[in-house]
């Protein structure tokens, strides 16, 4: 499952974020690629031992595990790294699979969260490759793309301006994609069913299939 996730962060949030990251120092991103990988990455990323690196990436995660739509999606067990990427013109990322183990997570899902307005610069779109074929994301500022670690993706040469992105990945408490997918869409329901029809007979069959499923096939 791909998702596209609106109002991760605030307008005062991305603000004080686009601020912040013209005083973090930057370095070579290939030093955060696999060996595979690295032959095709060329962007900037932020300094990890730059204090304003860290407190940025803190807050960002704050607000991504906060969002409830992505909490429903992900099922979060382990955060793995968060990156604060930056692409200037001519630089992008290859086709290339993230690596199975990220900072001592199991990757089960990655994710991208824009911090740039998509009209300042020009490509620089997230493609994710699928079965049905290539989907390309250039999102709003402050909204995030949640898709599987499995897929083969790249993001595309800026051709004008900056790009500025975080991602990351985490480990799922549900494994298995298919399983996390009928969930979301399980716990979807059952919440908008409440809220048209509150607590009764069919919301509460419906709340214990969802916690039953649940209960089956989520590790901690």
């Amino acid at each position: 499952m791909i998702i596209c996730i609106g109002e991760i962060l605030t307008a005062t949030d991305l603000a004080e974020i686009q601020s912040t990251a013209e005083r973090i120092r930057f370095v070579d991103g290939k030093s955060t690629a696999g060996w595979a990988a690295r032959a095709v990455k060329a962007n900037l990323q932020a300094a990890g031992d730059d204090p304003l690196t860290e407190a940025t990436l803190a807050r960002l995660k704050r607000r991504i595990e906060a969002h409830p739509v992505f909490a429903m999606a992900a099922r979060p067990h382990r955060f793995g790294p968060l990156l604060l990427s930056r692409y200037e013109a001519g630089m992008g990322y290859g086709r290339h699979v993230d690596d199975a183990v990220m900072g001592g997570v199991r990757s089960d899902l990655s994710f991208t969260l824009f911090l740039t307005d998509p009209d300042s610069y020009e490509g620089g779109e997230l493609v994710i490759e699928s079965p049905a074929g290539e989907q390309g994301f250039k999102l709003e500022p402050g909204h995030l793309v949640l898709y599987p670690s499995t897929t083969l993706h790249r993001v595309e040469p800026v051709r004008r301006g900056t790009r500025l992105a975080c991602v990351g990945w985490l480990q799922s408490q549900v494994r298995d994609p298919a399983r996390r997918e009928l969930l979301f869409e399980l716990d979807t329901a059952r919440r908008r069913l409440f809220d048209e029809q509150g607590k009764g007979e069919v919301f509460d069959l419906v709340d214990k299939s969802f916690r039953n499923l649940l209960r089956m096939w989520v590790e901690v």
